[in-house]
């Protein structure tokens, strides 16, 4: 590619980016027509969405049946595809995510069904919705929410919720809520300095990836020659938190933070004993 057409390239996907806009292939769309035909797009998608998408995308022709057949393929093409979609993962979409959205959009208030763990439903748990989270380690989401009730921040896994009902709130009361949760929330926060080791310090970015859900900023200290990372972060958050320290290794080390700093030595101290024989 020459240096024109990397500048091109480049202005072209700043544009792009600056009006909100994506570039498809032709092949993404007539992946995406053939997606939308099927019978899961009805509950990932609010209905207008979904009519505008098909009315954007019924110029697409559908994939060839002839071209699949002479290729050596049996069966329907979106048998095909939705074969080679198909995990054992748990899904990441959640049938919930769009109506919490809209709920939290409009400034409203709800009202919960929960399933409990060991059993039952506990109906009307009224409180407002604050934020969606997905957690990456258990790969589910959360819906965290203040009980108005019990005047608690609560997170709710969206498996767990059986039905969501919206309420109004007047707009004194949900400024009430709103500044009552932020302060919850800031109390929960927490501080971190994760250093690199100078040895390192050209796999940063891939470092900063791996901290890359956590509200975090980058500062240089050059008579160390050490770059640190200060990662903000909740306190339930910490042993995910501690799982990417871990899986960085060598790479960093926990400069401030004195639960990092405890979790840290404290499972490598159960490591050496499980693993420590008897000669040494």
């Amino acid at each position: 590619m020459s240096l024109f057409d990397k500048i091109f390239n480049y202005q072209i996907i700043s544009r792009l980016d600056e009006t909100g806009s994506f570039a498809l292939t032709s092949q993404e769309r007539t992946w995406l027509r053939t997606m939308l035909g099927h019978p899961e797009a009805e509950a990932a998608f609010a209905p207008e969405t979904l009519v505008k998408l098909r009315h954007l995308l019924g110029m697409e022709e559908a994939p060839d049946m002839d071209d699949a057949a002479s290729s050596g393929m049996d069966g329907d093409v979106r048998d095909i595809i939705i074969e080679k979609a198909r995990s054992r993962q748990r899904q990441v979409y959640h049938p919930l995510l769009r109506p919490l959205r809209r709920i939290m959009m409009a400034s409203g208030g709800v009202r919960l069904t929960v399933r409990l763990k060991h059993g039952g439903i506990k109906e009307n748990q009224g409180g407002l919705p604050c934020k969606l989270e997905y957690n990456m380690a258990k790969r589910e989401w959360y819906l965290l929410w203040y009980d108005t009730r019990n005047r608690s921040l609560m997170s709710t896994r969206l498996h767990h919720i059986a039905a969501v009902e919206p309420s109004e709130l007047a707009p004194e009361r949900f400024q009430e809520l709103t500044e009552r949760v932020a302060k919850l929330m800031e109390a929960r926060k927490k501080q971190a300095v994760i250093g690199i080791l100078p040895n390192y310090n050209s796999e940063l970015s891939r470092i900063l990836y791996a901290f890359s859900c956590f509200e975090k900023s980058v500062s240089y200290d050059e008579t160390a020659d050490q770059y640190r990372i200060h990662v903000t972060y909740l306190a339930d958050e910490s042993e995910f938190l501690l799982s990417r320290i871990r899986f960085l290794g060598l790479r960093v080390r926990v400069l401030e933070g004195g639960h990092l700093k405890h979790r840290m030595r404290q499972t490598a101290s159960w490591a050496l004993a499980r693993y420590q024989t008897e000669d040494a």
